[in-house]
């Protein structure tokens, strides 16, 4: 599914990643950890093609970035959904309305895209606030509705940039539980993040850049004497 082959990055004078080597197959629940300023923004925007490693090559699916053109970036990107820590909702469209803006812009056909949006916004347990405006919604909602407008392309991968970055923790661990459930149905789910405490109760891989590379990490466990 997502595979780095010798791969490096360089921006301006920092080595971000120095011959990295990482496979992620279909389906996994990957979480990215690592210190400020490692590459974690990088590797993601690496993930859609807006940037490109100087050596190596990063493949997504069927997408090489060696050999990607530039016309090709927007079929990319259909196939990742995208949820962002701060939302990014249009403030002046209901919350079907937000969901459905991904569809139009690519010209679904409108009966499509209400069965769609209601497939989408039943799943992140929305269903009876689709004709709310954003600012009437909790944090929690607001990322359901971000999540749903991740998903409701039917995507291969989703994105979590620090998605639980803006909530409560009860609320974050509701909502990493509802990524954990759209993981189960195939989706591969990779998740930056800087709270420890989620990734202990909603387990997944760890993947921590450090070093200019990227490792495999155990989660530490506290033991009791």
């Amino acid at each position: 599914m997502i595979t780095l082959t010798n791969l490096s990055l360089q921006l301006g004078r920092r080595q971000i990643f120095e011959n990295v080597n990482l496979n992620i197959p279909r389906g996994e629940f990957v979480y990215i950890v690592g210190a400020s300023g490692t590459g974690k923004s990088s590797l993601l925007k690496m993930l859609y093609m807006d940037i490109r490693p100087d050596k190596g090559q990063i493949q997504i699916g069927d997408y090489h970035s060696d050999t990607i053109v530039k016309k090709e970036i927007p079929n990319l990107r259909r196939h990742l959904g995208i949820v962002f820590q701060d939302f990014r909702l249009f403030d002046d469209r209901t919350v079907f309305e937000n969901v459905a803006f991904v569809l139009e812009v690519t010209g679904v056909k409108k009966k499509l895209i209400a069965k769609k949006v209601a497939e989408a916004l039943s799943e992140v347990g929305l269903s009876q606030k689709r004709n709310e405006m954003p600012v009437h919604l909790s944090g929690g909602e607001q990322q359901r509705v971000v999540i749903a407008r991740a998903i409701v392309r039917e995507p291969y991968v989703i994105i979590a940039d620090e998605p639980t970055g803006n909530l409560d923790p009860k609320v974050a661990v509701e909502i990493m539980g509802l990524l954990k459930k759209i993981n189960q149905r195939g989706i591969t789910v990779l998740t930056v993040t800087h709270d420890y405490s989620l990734v202990q109760k909603i387990p997944g891989r760890i993947l921590q850049i450090k070093d200019g590379q990227i490792f495999d990490v155990a989660l530490k466990t506290s033991s009791s004497n």
